[in-house]
């Protein structure tokens, strides 16, 4: 326990978190702080190259083997896994329709890549090193949910309420959504450049990096404030207490895999937080061709208002404690 809160005051002190307060309380007291969208945008596709790039010189490095391979299999049988308990915690806990439920269940088997970029900055904080390939498991990770959402509506013949049925257009459109091209694609990238790559742009996306997730953390508090203040029908307590309840479970089941797969006490914790986390920049946009009937405000204010603060200020150190516990060397 005293491992676990020593971790958390390390994380809620640090610089990345400190901006992320200050953008909820800039938003729950109404200023008038905001990023123009074009900003925005570009630093998230910053953040999302600078990963993929990172990811894949770190593979090249470490070549490819079973390991690998089979982390990448297992993400993706989690993302694909995870929607279905969350869907079922949900109709438990919740009297939201199959709709809005199946909408709410797909960001939670897909991934939060600041979540995660937060995750590996605690990880070297901390002197733990992770597998380099991990984020290649977060890309896998991203659209196995969304079909697993759309299954689910489905089943349950709720086509009329405005859903869309999986045809190849619809998951053209999921498999080539931005965020995901252009995270598989640095990832290549790196990989195919290695060392000699990451040397000619290492001042670019190595040096800048923390300073520019600061500032991204800043606006997604901006964002999630406002998500909060005008979430009120959304935050009862059914819905608020899904939005810790499913991380906690999803966690414990990417603690399981990562066990079984005998990865490194790093793998280990961020297995667990991207079992964790929940999505709100690929899925949303996928959200809104797939099932366009579906509240925004319902599945916004959940991962991003409720799950996103409590995995950032919480939920880390909780999993970085407990991989150290349980997890590999």
């Amino acid at each position: 326990m005293d491992q676990i809160l020593s971790l958390a005051a390390t994380n809620l002190l640090s610089p990345i978190i400190l901006c992320f307060v200050l953008g909820v309380l800039a938003a729950l007291a109404r200023s008038d702080l905001h990023f123009p969208e074009a900003v925005a945008k570009g630093m998230s596709i910053y953040l999302l190259f600078a990963i993929g790039f990172k990811g894949g010189v770190s593979v090249a490095d470490h070549g490819i083997d079973l390991n690998l391979g089979l982390s990448l299999l297992a993400g993706i049988f989690l993302s694909a896994l995870l929607p279905l308990i969350a869907f079922a915690i949900l109709k438990a806990l919740t009297s939201l329709s199959r709709l809005d439920a199946a909408a709410v269940a797909a960001h939670y088997g897909s991934i939060s890549i600041v979540t995660f970029v937060a995750a590996t900055s605690v990880l070297e904080a901390s002197g733990i090193t992770s597998e380099g390939y991990m984020v290649a498991v977060a890309a896998a990770m991203e659209a196995p949910a969304i079909l697993s959402a759309l299954w689910l509506i489905s089943r349950g013949g709720d086509a009329e309420d405005g859903a869309r049925r999986m045809d190849s257009a619809l998951l053209r459109e999921i498999m080539l959504n931005g965020s995901i091209v252009l995270l598989v694609g640095s990832f290549v990238i790196g990989g195919i450049t290695g060392a000699d790559g990451m040397a000619r742009i290492e001042s670019f996306i190595v040096n800048p990096f923390q300073g520019v997730l600061c500032l991204f953390l800043l606006d997604m508090g901006l964002v999630a404030g406002r998500g909060l203040r005008e979430g009120g029908a959304v935050l009862r307590p059914g819905p608020l207490a899904f939005g810790v309840i499913m991380p906690l479970v999803g966690s414990s089941i990417g603690l399981v895999t990562a066990l079984l797969l005998g990865v490194s006490t790093g793998g280990t914790a961020l297995f667990m937080v991207l079992s964790a986390s929940a999505s709100y920049i690929a899925v949303p946009a996928a959200m809104r061709v797939a099932l366009p009937e579906a509240n925004p405000s319902i599945y916004l204010t959940l991962s991003l208002g409720v799950t996103f603060p409590f995995n950032l200020t919480l939920g880390i150190p909780l999993y970085v404690a407990i991989a150290q516990t349980f997890g590999g060397g």
